[in-house]
């Protein structure tokens, strides 16, 4: 998922995470989630709350509580490569590529191999990649998860991100009478921007009758829900999915995976259900609902032990899904819980080679993950190229292949240092 400016004045409401009880916060002995230092698989947590009462979080337009920037995740792990860096806001991309061009796939791919940089069209991505290698996919389905409201006589939007249990009350007005209730926020409560809340009833079903896809101010226009989701989305089967589209494989189409696959690249899917986006702030990454099917794991370890495919994650949430799933030893195993990793250089990356994501801003604290794939230097020049070659970003802009520099990753090479 790429960064994402905000709403003037958002904040975002939830509900309280999963295994804990009303009036606790998430983390990760509640949320049974995996820390950022540990590194180990995702410890899987029931979610008492299901798609029933206990609703999800969201974003409310029209209140004024925004955060301080610089606060949070960047700030904490440590200055991204990038923050000198500043991106005109004519570089973002206001509407779907198959509305300014010939389909999804007609976006540039910015090509980094170690430090060498390429500029090619996304269709010649087959062209970039070989037999062996697998790509790593998540199948998260889009949800309609902005839906109008009011607090008192002001309107608000609410954007749900993240399925919880109990809450305590505070009524926001949403369509048909409904109450969203509010519990709690997820952090410091100056200047908080997301929150736990509860929904009396199924909120899958409240989105499907009244939500739109999340929309941001530097698009021109609400688009449909379909412009919202990839070729790899699947429905879950208790209605759950993403705030926000995994958008790294959007530029994906049937046509081009299946060249992909004629070609010898491998798929392996798993599962993380986005929130709504909040590196844009600054904070650190909340706990998200994830899954790495048995499957994908036997995959993944096969291809690595075998030595001649690359694992490369499609987007930062499938880095994040798999990462919480490798043990110290590198091995990828099955998992089904919650995380709160966050991958930064200094924890760096144990089943991913590479990586096909976004054009992030700046300050995102998804740089800190990009930095860890392809090291600091690497990632300077490929966004410096992409903003003198004038690269479109956010969700529907232009994508960038991070992949390592074989010649420096060859095991005789004197140094594999990046």
């Amino acid at each position: 998922m790429t960064a994402r400016r905000r709403y003037e004045g958002d904040v975002a409401l939830g509900a309280p995470g999963p295994g804990g009880a009303a009036g606790s916060r998430p983390g990760p002995a509640g949320a049974g989630a995996t820390g950022a230092g540990s590194g180990g698989a995702g410890v899987p947590s029931p979610d008492p709350g299901g798609a029933g009462p206990g609703a999800a979080a969201g974003v409310v337009s029209g209140l004024s509580t925004a955060r301080p920037a610089g606060a949070g995740a960047a700030a904490g792990a440590g200055a991204t490569a990038l923050e000198a860096l500043r991106v005109p806001d004519a570089l973002s991309a206001r509407v779907p590529a198959e509305q300014r061009g010939a389909g999804r796939d007609d976006v540039r791919l910015l090509v980094s191999r170690g430090r060498a940089v390429a500029h090619h069209a996304f269709r010649e991505l087959p062209e970039q990649l070989r037999a062996g290698d697998v790509l790593v996919v998540n199948t998260s389905m889009t949800l309609p998860a902005a839906v109008n409201g009011r607090v008192g006589g002001e309107q608000v939007v609410v954007h749900f991100s993240t399925r919880g249990a109990d809450g305590r009350w505070a009524v926001v007005r949403l369509p048909g009478g409904r109450a969203l209730v509010l519990e709690e926020p997820l952090g410091p409560e100056a200047g908080a921007r997301l929150w736990w809340a509860r929904v009396p009833e199924r909120v899958p079903e409240l989105l499907h009758r009244y939500g739109r896809p999340i929309r941001y101010g530097y698009t021109d226009r609400d688009q449909p829900l379909s412009a919202y989701r990839t070729v790899f989305a699947v429905p879950s089967p208790d209605g759950s999915g993403s705030a926000e589209m995994p958008s790294a494989a959007r530029p994906f189409t049937v046509p081009l995976v299946a060249e992909l696959v004629r070609r010898g690249v491998l798929f392996a899917p798993l599962s993380l259900h986005t929130g709504v986006a909040s590196a844009e702030a600054h904070e650190p990454p909340y706990p998200e609902r994830f899954a790495v099917p048995a499957a994908t794991a036997w995959l993944v370890n096969a291809v690595r032990e075998a030595g001649r495919g690359r694992v490369v994650a499609v987007g930062t949430t499938a880095v994040r899904a798999l990462e919480s799933a490798v043990g110290a030893d590198g091995a990828v195993r099955p998992a089904d819980g919650w995380t709160d990793l966050v991958v930064t250089p200094r924890r760096g990356v144990r089943a991913v080679d590479g990586l096909l994501t976004g054009l992030h801003e700046p300050r995102a604290s998804h740089l800190l993950m990009l930095e860890a794939v392809a090291g600091r230097e690497a990632l300077r020049r490929g966004y410096e190229a992409a903003l003198q070659e004038r690269y479109l970003w956010h969700e529907f802009g232009d994508v960038h292949l991070i992949l390592p520099d074989e010649e420096r990753n060859a095991p005789n090479c004197s140094s594999n240092e990046w």
